[in-house]
Order: C-alpha cells, then sequence, then structure tokens
C-alpha cells in the first residue's frame, strides 16, 4: 500500500530551511543599510571587515602605506611651499616695512587657523554635491564626532561605550594643553630674537627635531632605532652648518649686531630658545598622542580631523590669547597698532600663508610620525636660502649647500625608515582587520 506523501514545496528562489532564511534576513538588512539609510545614518565608526584577501598581509600594507605616503608628500609640498612664502613675507614686513609687532603676529597668525575647517568644508562640499546639504552636513559631523572618540578612545573599531562617549571635554581639555605649549615655544622664538645671533636663534630651535624623536620614546612608545638616531643627527648638524659655517664677512656682521648685547644676553637669549626648542618637540608629540586618531585610520578621516584639530586651535588662541596684547600695550613692551598700507596687504599674505602651512604640517604629523615631520621641516631652511638667492643675486654660500644636503639626505634617510615601520604596523593591523579605508567615509 502506497502511502501519500506531502508534495515537496521548495522556495523559488533557491533557499531551503530556516538558517539560510536568517542569513538572508541579515544580508538584506546590511544591503538595507548600505543603499537605502547611507545618508541619514552614516555610521562611520563601523568599518567593512573583508572576509577573504585577493592579496597577502604584506601586499595590503605595502599598498595601504604607499597611499598613505602620496598623500603625506603631497601636503609636504604644500608646506614647504607656504612655509617659504610666509618666512619672506613675515621678514619684510618687520625688517623692511618696519611693523615689528611679534606677539601681534603671532596671534593673527595662530588665530587664523580657525579658518582651516571652513576652508576644507568647502572643498569637501564641492566634492560631494551630490548630496542635500543637510546629508552632508550630517556625515560630516558624524565623521567629525566619531574621529573625535577615536583619538580618545585610540579604537579603530569603537566600543559601544565609546560611541556612547561625548568627545567634547576631552578635545577642549587636549586643545588647551597643546595650544598653550605651540604659544609658548613660538612665542621664544620672538623672545629671543633680538637677545642672541641669528646663527644660535636658527641652530638652537630647529633642535626640535632631535627632542621630538626624544619625547617620542615615552609617550609613543618608539623603539630607539639606530637608523633614526643616526637620521636625526644628520640634520642636527646639516643646521648646524648652516648656521655656523657661513662666510666669515657674515659672521663678522654677527659678531657686531652681538657686541651692543652682552654675554649674559647671549645666553639668557639662547636659554630661552632652548626652552623654545623642547617645548616645540613636545608640541608635535602631544600632539600626535593626544590628538591624532590610531594607526589603522583612513587617509581621509585623519586628514580632515587634522585640519578641524588645527580650528580648534585657532579658536582657542582667538578667544584667550589676546588678554597679553592689551597688557603689553600698557606696559609699553608692544605698543598695538593696526598695519595699513602695504603693511596690511603683506601681513593678510603672510597669515594665509602660515595657516595653509599650520595645517598641511599637522595632517603630516598625523599619517606619518613627529621626528619625520621636523626633519622635514628642517628642509625650509634651505629653500628659503634658495629664494634669498633669487631675490637678493646673493649666491648660496658653500656652508648653505653643504648643510642644505646633508638635511635632505636625512630627510630620505628617516623617510624610508618611517615608511618601513608603518608598513609593518599596518601589517599588523590588517592582520587583525583592525584598519579602515577611505571607501568606509
Amino acid at each position: 500500500m502506497s502511502v501519500s506523501r506531502p508534495p515537496l514545496h521548495r522556495p523559488t528562489d533557491g533557499r531551503s530551511q530556516q538558517p539560510l532564511l536568517k542569513d538572508d534576513h541579515h544580508r538584506r538588512s546590511r544591503s538595507s543599510f548600505g543603499h537605502h539609510d547611507t545618508e541619514a545614518r552614516p555610521m562611520l565608526h563601523h568599518t567593512r571587515r573583508p572576509t577573504f584577501r585577493s592579496k597577502s598581509p604584506e601586499h595590503d600594507a605595502a599598498q595601504a602605506t604607499k597611499k598613505k605616503y602620496m598623500v603625506a608628500s603631497g601636503f609636504l609640498v604644500l608646506s614647504l611651499v607656504s612655509f617659504v612664502v610666509q618666512t619672506e613675507t613675515a621678514s619684510y614686513i618687520q625688517n623692511d616695512l618696519g611693523w615689528k609687532k611679534p606677539y601681534c603676529m603671532l596671534y593673527m597668525t595662530h588665530g587664523s587657523w580657525s579658518l582651516l575647517w571652513v576652508v576644507q568644508l568647502g572643498i569637501l562640499r564641492l566634492q560631494k554635491r551630490g548630496l542635500s546639504w543637510d546629508a552632508f552636513w550630517r556625515r560630516h559631523v558624524s565623521l567629525v564626532r566619531t574621529t573625535a572618540q577615536m583619538v580618545e578612545s585610540q579604537e579603530v573599531h569603537l566600543s559601544t561605550r565609546s560611541s556612547h562617549r561625548s568627545p567634547v571635554r576631552y578635545m577642549v581639555r587636549t586643545t588647551a594643553f597643546v595650544t598653550t605649549a605651540l604659544t609658548i615655544a613660538g612665542g621664544s622664538w620672538y623672545v629671543a630674537v633680538n637677545m642672541t645671533t641669528a646663527s644660535d636663534l636658527t641652530a638652537i630651535y630647529n633642535c626640535s627635531a632631535f627632542f621630538a624623536y626624544a619625547f617620542s620614546i615615552p609617550l609613543l612608545n618608539e623603539k630607539l632605532r639606530f637608523d633614526k638616531v643616526f637620521s636625526v643627527a644628520v640634520a642636527t648638524i646639516g643646521v648646524m652648518v648652516v648656521a655656523y659655517g657661513d662666510r666669515p664677512e657674515k659672521k663678522a656682521s654677527d659678531g657686531e649686531n652681538t657686541s651692543d648685547n652682552s654675554a649674559q644676553n647671549r645666553l639668557l637669549g639662547n636659554i630661552v630658545i632652548g626652552i623654545g626648542s623642547i617645548l616645540y618637540g613636545l608640541y608635535e608629540v602631544l600632539y600626535k598622542r593626544f590628538a591624532c586618531p590610531p594607526e589603522g585610520t583612513s587617509p581621509g578621516r585623519g586628514t580632515i580631523f587634522a585640519n578641524t584639530f588645527g580650528s580648534l586651535i585657532g579658536c582657542f588662541t582667538l578667544s584667550v590669547l589676546w588678554i597679553p596684547i592689551p597688557l603689553l600695550h600698557w606696559l609699553g613692551w608692544e605698543t598695538f597698532e593696526w598695519p595699513t598700507g602695504e603693511a596690511a596687504w603683506m601681513l593678510i599674505i603672510s597669515v594665509a600663508a602660515n595657516a595653509t602651512f599650520s595645517g598641511s604640517f599637522l595632517v603630516l604629523i598625523s599619517l606619518t610620525s613627529p621626528v619625520l615631520s621636523s626633519v622635514a621641516a628642517l628642509l625650509t631652511i634651505f629653500l628659503v636660502a634658495l629664494v634669498d638667492w633669487f631675490r637678493t643675486g646673493e649666491p648660496l654660500s658653500m656652508a648653505s649647500i653643504i648643510g642644505g644636503v646633508l638635511i635632505m639626505v636625512a630627510f630620505f634617510m628617516l623617510s624610508f625608515s618611517t615608511y618601513r615601520e608603518l608598513s609593518e604596523e599596518r601589517k599588523k593591523h590588517l592582520e587583525n582587520d583592525d584598519v579602515e579605508s577611505d571607501s568606509d567615509l
């Protein structure tokens, strides 16, 4: 006797049994998020983790580091060009036009950093013209907020607790002490400029690369590597050659300039600029340690947040550091006076160039390291000398050429060492899927 069996009703789409249906529901929910809710709920702190890789972790790490270095190289070129413009215009304003207001110029230049975020927002808006303003604004605010949470927690993939914690208090506190270190370091240069020689000023202040490496060891857990120590030492020797190996007639002029000052004033000026050099190296490391997202963050996110933090420094400067201006005016140490005519226009150019340099320099530190960024900044010594040569017709001295070559050699050696370190670090994060790509943004 045959037993009637119920007909088999197979799903027409090829699916069967509950587990697959459950998995399909999960896939559809993810698909819905990816296509329907992207603008409304970007969830920038969640990154896609690949289920398979077509290449080895070594290849992926090399490609990611190469991309990061390409972005950093662009900002390096921008920072060098803008620094030369800022240096030449500032020198022209003070020496040729006679508007010597060091603290006021410091306040204006650092305060101009507040415009970095505004300019960046305009560029991002042009890139995302297809989005409505509300959607674009929500995405941008979410990106900045989640990146600030990543900075505070030092997590690429935010935990539930970290994602619900407001980063405002942390960012205000970080902005305050980083800006304080920067302002004291920058102010020391203006204080010491009339107390010591130009050679001492250049040589001591640019030793900040050495102090950046020294502070990176305890604060950033940098390893003491011979190639890095050697590179920094070569760069420092190059600065010393430029500062002290100049032509005899310039040395004589330096001696004439300092003969009016006592040896005590020169010693005090060297101490002041020495403190400034230490603090500038500390400022770079503090920024990297407390205001940069962790390794594994995409270059795009790091760039956007670096300029945002630069704007926070500018806002802190404008809102707090105006206080010494009336005090200096009242004491007669620096009489407040608005620039007029040519001085005003040149000051606008100088301030804009400084903001461009500072924003690019912050991005460079965020994407690479404070040590490499410091040594890269030393390249401006040689570039300024080249510009002076074309501007005044006075050829470069042998000391300037030798010192410039040493600085460039040190920079390329340190670049290779840092590139190798970043690749190794990126490989570790790739193996743990603790990375993020710009496509996630």
